[in-house]
C-alpha cells in the first residue's frame, strides 16, 4: 500500500458535506459535529482589520511578526507565569501548519511517533504523509483518557523506535484536561527517555472548573502548539504557533520558508488584539460552559457519559444500548432526525464504533432543538 493509500478520509468533514447537502433540499439541520466555534472574534480584531488592511499585501518574515511572537510570550508569561523567548516561537499557518513543521524538521523518514486512541485523526494522517510510522496507545476512562508513562513503556514491549509522543490537553474528541501530576510524569518520562514531547494546547483557555497546565510549566524542552482557530474563535484566520527548544528553530525557518514562505499577514497584525482581549475572551469562555452543562446535563439521561466534559467543546458519548456502529447510527440521526454528529470511528479503532461525540458549537436555543430531535429519534432507533 502506498503511502497516500494509508491517508484515512477525515469523515466529520464528509458528515457535514452531507448535511450541507440536506441543507440545499430544504432540510433544516443542526449541526453538533464540526469542532469550530460559531461566535465572532473579538470586536477589536474585527476593527483592526479596517486599520491594518492596506499594510496587508507584502510577506512578513518566515517566522512570523516580532511584535505578535512578543505578545504570545507574554501570553505565556500572564496565563502560565512560563518565560518563553519570542526567539522560540513560531508563527504558523494554522496548527497544521506547525504539524506539517514539526513531522518534516525533527523527524526522519521511518521514524515513530506515539499518539492516542481514541485522538484526532489528522495527526496519524500528518504522520503517513511525511513517511513516519504512527503508533497508537489506546486509552480509557481508567486514567481518564490520559496517555500516561506506563503505556510509553509497556509500548517499548513492542517496539523501540518510536521517537517522540504526543499528547492533547483539553482533548479532542473527550474533552478531558491532563493533570499537572500526569503532565509533569510525561515530562520527566520524555527527558529521561530522549523523546520529544509534543503537547497540542489549540483549547486552552476553554477549561471550565478544572485549571489547565501548559507542557512548558514543567520542561522547557516541550514542543508546544497552539493557535487562534478555537478559543480566539478565529478558525478562517488560518494562524497557529509552535513553541520549540532554540536548537530546533533553524530547521524549522528553513522548511517554513519553502513550504509556507510566511504565514497569512493579515492575520498576524489583527492577531495581537485577540491575545490582548481578556474581557472578551472570558465571554467565549462562559458561553461555551453555559452551552457545555445544558448539553452534558441532557445527554446523560440518554447516553453513558464515562468522562465527565472538562475543556473543549466536545462530549463523548457512549451509545452501546442503542447501537454497535456507530457510523451508522450518525447516519440514520442525520438523515432521519437532522441533526448532524461525528462518529467515533473518526478517531480510532479503540471501541469507536460504540461512541459519538457531540460539539456544542451552536446556539443554546439550536442544541435544545437538536436534544429534542435526538429523544425523539431514540423512542423508535
Amino acid at each position: 500500500m502506498g503511502r497516500i493509500e494509508k491517508v484515512s478520509p477525515f469523515i466529520v468533514m464528509e458528515i457535514l458535506e452531507k448535511a450541507k447537502e440536506l441543507e440545499k433540499k430544504g432540510r433544516d439541520i443542526v449541526h453538533m459535529e464540526i469542532g469550530e466555534p460559531d461566535l465572532p472574534p473579538s470586536p477589536r480584531v474585527l476593527e483592526k482589520i479596517e486599520k491594518v488592511k492596506k499594510e496587508a499585501n507584502h510577506y512578513t518574515p518566515s517566522l512570523g511578526i516580532w511584535e505578535l511572537r512578543e505578545e504570545i510570550a507574554y501570553y505565556y508569561w500572564r496565563k502560565y507565569r512560563v518565560y518563553i523567548s519570542p526567539e522560540r516561537i513560531l508563527i504558523t499557518t494554522g496548527t497544521s501548519g506547525a504539524f506539517s513543521l514539526i513531522f518534516s524538521a525533527l523527524f526522519e523518514p521511518g521514524e515513530g511517533i506515539v499518539f492516542t486512541d481514541p485522538g484526532y485523526p489528522c495527526y496519524k494522517n500528518f504522520a503517513q504523509i511525511y513517511c513516519l510510522e504512527p503508533f497508537t496507545v489506546q486509552i480509557d476512562n481508567s486514567t481518564n483518557y490520559e496517555l500516561r508513562s506506563f503505556h510509553l513503556e509497556e509500548l517499548k514491549g513492542y517496539t523501540e523506535h518510536y521517537k517522540g509522543f504526543l499528547i492533547t490537553s483539553p482533548s479532542n474528541p473527550v474533552g478531558n484536561i491532563y493533570s499537572k501530576s500526569t503532565l509533569k510524569e510525561l515530562a520527566n518520562y520524555a527527558e529521561k527517555e530522549d523523546l520529544l514531547f509534543i503537547s497540542d494546547e489549540i483549547y486552552h483557555g476553554l477549561n471550565y472548573e478544572k485549571e489547565v497546565h501548559t507542557a512548558l510549566e514543567f520542561t522547557d524542552k516541550a514542543i508546544v502548539v497552539n493557535g487562534f482557530s478555537k478559543y480566539f474563535c478565529m478558525p478562517g484566520f488560518r494562524l497557529g504557533w509552535v513553541i520549540v527548544p532554540k536548537k530546533y528553530v533553524r530547521p524549522m525557518q528553513i522548511i517554513a520558508q519553502n513550504l509556507f514562505i510566511s504565514p497569512p499577514t493579515l492575520s498576524q497584525l489583527v492577531a495581537i488584539e485577540a491575545l490582548r482581549d481578556d474581557t472578551y475572551l472570558k465571554k467565549v469562555r462562559n458561553t461555551f460552559k453555559e452551552r457545555r452543562d445544558y448539553l452534558y446535563s441532557e445527554l446523560s439521561k440518554l447516553f453513558k457519559i464515562e468522562t465527565p466534559p472538562e475543556g473543549a467543546f466536545y462530549i463523548w458519548a457512549n451509545i452501546e444500548k442503542y447501537s454497535k456502529n456507530s457510523l451508522k447510527f450518525a447516519k440514520d440521526l442525520l438523515e432521519k432526525a437532522g441533526v448532524a454528529v461525528t462518529p467515533g470511528v473518526d478517531f480510532g479503532e479503540n471501541k469507536t464504533n460504540l461512541y459519538i461525540r457531540f460539539a456544542y458549537t451552536a446556539s443554546l436555543d439550536r442544541l435544545k432543538e437538536g436534544v429534542e430531535r435526538i429523544k425523539r429519534f431514540l423512542e423508535n432507533y
